[in-house]
């Protein structure tokens, strides 16, 4: 067992955990990070996406009753029927265009200026969705959603499958911009991400079972835990924040972190695909 792999495994956890419920782009951190850590191979690649299960299970965790009552009543309650249909409306967007579009998007946008355009222009999106949300939010509870707003929702998800747009950032800020508030907007995208995040973690790994072996199981295994971790308490601490916050801090740091992907590749200090 390769102590250092593990170590870099964890590292790379704590970067999904953190940022993929974040309106900051998980794809753009996990590339610089895995660069710097060595780890840019296909398998590195498979590992990014697989480790969003663990994130994903935290959601499951946070949410486990709300989950539970509507599971429990899709048989009795019109209200749990309307959340599971919303959910799967909103998924099948981002599901059915993945499919279409995955190897161009892998093999055209994961490159420096992409990422950088996406980080700064999702940035600047940002702080005027915030500068009108206020005024335009119409729809206050996540079961107040139609099935159109779900597929609107699903629609502009799709942005987030450009590195470094970021999936969470797509559906919150369009979320807003269509009419829900910041709290439904953002918890919409945190069960959206569930059906999302693990269609993509087991079509990535279907896709390149060929580059994995069962030695590869305690890396993934590690990244998984520390994604769930860091996660979990990300998805806690941004629903108190969402309570009596904006996201304009989230913008700016998009902005500047947009600039800092630009110096890593002109400068040549992070390998970044052509």
């Amino acid at each position: 067992m390769d102590l250092v792999l593990l170590i870099k495994a964890a590292i790379m956890g704590v970067v999904e955990g953190l940022t993929e419920f974040l309106p900051i782009s998980s794809t753009g951190h996990l590339i610089l990070a895995g660069s710097l850590l060595g780890l840019a191979d296909a398998k590195a690649k498979v590992f990014d996406i697989a480790i969003q299960t663990g994130a994903i299970l935290a959601v499951v965790l946070v949410y486990w009753q709300r989950l539970a009552n509507v599971a429990g009543g899709l048989g009795s309650s019109a209200a749990a029927r309307r959340f599971v249909v919303n959910v799967l409306i909103g998924f099948l967007p981002a599901a059915v265009l993945g499919v279409l579009v995955y190897k161009t998007i892998k093999a055209h946008l994961f490159n420096g200026p992409v990422v950088a355009t996406s980080f700064i222009v999702g940035g600047l999106i940002i702080l005027w969705a915030e500068r009108r949300e206020q005024r335009s939010a119409r729809i206050l509870s996540v079961d107040a959603m139609t099935p159109l707003d779900a597929l609107k929702v699903g629609l502009v998800q799709c942005l987030g499958m450009i590195p470094g747009t970021s999936r969470s950032g797509a559906t919150i800020i369009g979320g807003m911009l269509l009419g829900l508030s910041r709290q439904v907007a953002t918890e919409f995208s945190f069960f959206l991400a569930i059906p999302t995040l693990i269609g993509a973690g087991v079509y990535s790994l279907y896709k390149e079972r060929g580059n994995l072996s069962v030695a590869d199981v305690p890396m993934f295994a590690v990244g998984f835990l520390f994604s769930f971790l860091f996660a979990w308490l990300c998805v806690r601490w941004l629903l108190r924040y969402i309570a009596t916050h904006t996201f304009t801090p989230f913008a700016w740091y998009r902005i500047a972190f947009g600039g800092l992907v630009l110096l890593t590749y002109f400068t040549g200090w992070v390998v970044w695909a052509d």
